[in-house]
């Protein structure tokens, strides 16, 4: 499943057409009797202001040279947050040489500061996760919480493939369809930055054949950038934890991002969480 950036962006544009009410912006139902749910092409057009035919070539993809004039005037019809805007032009937009990312990637290689940092941070929950979802390095209690990253091969240190693969995170995310959207969405906005990467090709056919909820979860064409939010876990050993996470993109690689998890003051899930952690100090090294 090569990320065709052609295809891609007329899939983007239709999904986006699609989830657009034409009663909300004043448009004629024509009695229910659309084909197709959702705005037409031509009812986005005039929205937008450009020519029919223009936006047609855009959402076909015939050219990848539109200004940014048009792009910001569709990203307003559709109504696009700003991480589906930054998706748009970076689909139909040739990127600058400097900006280019071509071929497989270099092995990405953690800091030792940063992996001090992970070790220091002893009473929370903290991983950096890099390219294709790849766990790069973790504290023992992001371990215990999680999985035991140490134990798996290499390969297997992935969050999509935990995810959507291990039987284990269906009953560790109180609402596993909920983290699976959201990796999915995390995955699809990485893919479309590397889309050369045949190891990104690699994972997405993996998991296309392996699971239909993937399947499900990638036809939907969400985007996310998980820069902050909260996931209730159900734990083996210590039960519920009700945890928030912030997170830090590295400003040297912004393909690399530390994801540290917050628990409220004085709650049961503080509690938990430092049961958690004595645990994880007897039992599991840093790494």
């Amino acid at each position: 499943m090569a990320l065709d950036r052609r295809a891609e962006l007329g899939e983007f544009l239709r999904s986006r057409r699609a989830r657009l009410r034409p009663e909300e912006l004043g448009l004629p139902d024509y009695g229910g009797q659309r084909r197709v749910p959702g705005l037409r092409r031509e009812e986005l057009a005039r929205l937008a202001g450009v020519s029919v035919d223009h936006y047609v070539r855009l959402e076909q993809g015939r050219t990848l040279h539109f200004s940014r004039e048009v792009l910001d005037a569709v990203a307003r019809a559709l109504r696009l947050d700003p991480v589906e805007r930054e998706h748009l032009y970076r689909l139909a937009r040739p990127w600058p040489d400097s900006d280019r990312r071509e071929g497989p990637a270099q092995s990405q290689q953690v800091r030792p500061g940063l992996r001090r940092l992970l070790d220091s941070a002893a009473d929370v929950p903290a991983y950096v996760v890099g390219r294709n979802t790849d766990v790069l390095a973790w504290n023992p209690l992001a371990a215990a919480l999680i999985t035991d990253f140490g134990a798996l091969a290499p390969r297997q240190r992935n969050l999509a493939r935990l995810v959507f693969l291990d039987e284990g995170m269906r009953s560790l995310y109180t609402d596993w369809h909920g983290k699976a959207g959201d990796v999915a969405a995390y995955l699809r906005l990485d893919a479309a930055r590397h889309p050369d990467d045949p190891r990104t090709t690699a994972l997405l056919d993996e998991l296309s054949a392996a699971s239909p909820e993937f399947r499900e979860a990638w036809a939907a064409h969400r985007l996310q950038d998980k820069t902050h939010g909260r996931y209730r876990y159900r734990h083996p050993l210590v039960g519920e934890l009700d945890l928030g996470f912030e997170t830090l993109r590295l400003p040297d690689d912004p393909d690399q991002a530390l994801v540290a998890h917050t628990v409220e003051e004085g709650s049961p899930s503080q509690t938990a969480l430092r049961l958690l952690a004595a645990w994880a100090r007897e039992t599991l090294p840093a790494t």
